[in-house]
């Protein structure tokens, strides 16, 4: 189980990877690098689930000042040696062009933007959100701030090896492109959705050999240290359910009012999830095999189960009735769903005339959008009729009763919805993915002073939204990873 790449160092650029190392190690570029981030994560820059577009809103003005950070600060790159456009005003991509035009391009991709921070909090930050404090202590090095980690760190840390590369005469053989967008936190509308169509237009469908984008960690699990560069990505739909009935005085109420019919709706979606089913060719079994093959401590008899289900059904099945109860692994493989937002009522005396709720999905790697839309539509049919409601689930109607009482409503909350991502392949025979392993590989040991490969690279799933979404159509290879060593995690 769990074939391991060898560790990948450089045979061309021999000298040049030496002098890196120790330039990497020295205190001078601890501290410079340490001042990049920390000027990045000084600048707030913030989206909102309600942002106006681009040169409209004035929240996007800390944009602005980032761009103009980033120009300043990495000065070979920006004005002596690569291309930049300027894509849907904040949004930056850099063209590094290679000495080889029959090489296909390496795609690198990170976004500017940040969780926002609600000001009434700032008091209860120590050190404050945007102070980009360098906490340089026996414990540890930290950086704090907003962004610091994600996705500032992946961006500076990709500009500034670039940087030092060029600064060395570097030139590469292959194109490099990097690609920032500035709205990833409100699902890249504008930004990475711009992006993407740009480079599509510009180089074409599958033009690039491999797509390396923000995603999994080092994590120390079952007593090994493994890598974990996502190869597929999760769905995303957001589901609006909303019930509309005539008002009145609740001194003289229905049997059920429309938060009532909502709240038996949500309990019923609630207990009701998608069913799902453990398969051979899902990103999930080949991580659960590493675990299994390459954590000293994996449980034996998960280990086991694992060992034989790659010829044995009934082993299948006993491997997932184990690994299904870890409920971090349970939410990576099925199709989840959460009630996030709900809403209903103006006054305690007056019965709500509608109701609405927001139920946030991350569908399934073998599922779709149009799956999680027919499991909603026939799961809430028979309420609908037992509150004699008229129903119409995404725009169709299921049944339109003139007499009904009132209506239910399933619609798409943000018109936004996500497939699930290819999962990319990770075969010995898979280039790209040998390719990343082996150079996780020999980064980890050059790093560490290593004389020998202790790190397993693992294949893994990711749930969050990120740019690569926007940049399928441009490589058949999407990875999501930051070589960052988060430590002990959550087992699973």
């Amino acid at each position: 189980m769990c074939p391991q790449s060898a560790a990948l160092f450089p045979d061309k650029h021999v000298a040049l990877w030496q002098s890196l190392q120790s330039t990497f190690k020295s205190d001078a570029f601890l501290h410079e690098t340490v001042s990049l981030l920390s000027g990045a994560v000084q600048i707030p820059t913030q989206t909102f689930d309600d942002m106006g577009t681009v040169g409209e809103d004035a929240r996007w003005e800390p944009f602005n000042r980032f761009r103009e950070y980033l120009l300043s600060s990495f000065r070979i790159l920006t004005h002596n040696t690569a291309e930049m456009v300027k894509v849907n005003t904040y949004g930056l991509v850099y063209i590094l062009k290679g000495s080889d035009e029959h090489i296909k391009p390496l795609l690198l991709t990170g976004h500017s933007d940040v969780v926002p921070v609600n000001p009434d909090t700032y008091d209860t930050w120590t050190p404050p959100p945007f102070s980009g404090f360098y906490d340089d202590n026996k414990a540890g090095k930290y950086l704090w701030g907003r962004g610091s980690m994600d996705d500032k760190a992946s961006l500076i840390g990709i500009l500034t090896v670039i940087e030092t590369l060029l600064g060395r005469d570097f030139k590469p053989a292959r194109t490099l492109v990097l690609a920032f967008g500035f709205d990833e936190e409100i699902n890249g509308v504008q930004g990475a959705s711009s992006i993407g169509e740009y480079l599509l237009s510009r180089f074409g469908e599958n033009s690039f050999a491999m797509l390396l984008d923000e995603g999994g960690v080092i994590l120390d699990q079952y007593g090994g240290t493994f890598a974990f560069p996502a190869i597929a990505q999760k769905g995303y739909f957001d589901m609006r359910i909303e019930v509309n009935a005539p008002g009145g005085h609740s001194s003289v109420p229905p049997v059920h009012t429309t938060i009532g019919m909502l709240a038996a709706m949500l309990v019923r979606y609630e207990n009701n999830p998608m069913k799902l089913l453990f398969r051979r060719d899902s990103p999930m079994y080949i991580h659960a095999q590493c675990l299994a093959a390459h954590g000293p401590r994996f449980p034996v008899s998960m280990r086991e189960a694992l060992q034989k289900s790659i010829t044995s059904d009934k082993a299948l099945r006993r491997a997932e009735g184990m690994l299904l109860k870890i409920r971090s692994f349970k939410a990576l493989v099925s199709t989840t769903q959460a009630v996030d937002v709900i809403n209903g009522g103006v006054k305690s005396n007056a019965l709500p005339e509608n109701a609405m709720a927001i139920v946030n999905h991350r569908i399934a790697a073998d599922s779709s959008v149009d799956e999680v839309k027919q499991h909603a539509t026939q799961l809430l049919k028979d309420l609908a009729a037992e509150f004699n409601l008229s129903y119409n689930a995404f725009d169709t109607n299921i049944f339109n009763d003139g007499a009904s009482y009132g209506n239910l409503t399933l619609s798409d909350a943000w018109g936004m919805g996500f497939e699930p991502a290819p999962i990319t392949p990770t075969g010995v025979d898979d280039v790209p993915f040998q390719l990343l392993s082996g150079t996780i590989k020999a980064t980890h040991m050059s790093h560490r002073s290593l004389l020998q490969d202790n790190i397993t690279v693992s294949p893994s799933l990711l749930s969050g939204m990120t740019g690569p979404s926007y940049y399928l159509k441009l490589a058949p290879h999407a990875f999501r990873y930051i070589h960052y060593d988060a430590g002990n995690g959550a087992e699973m």
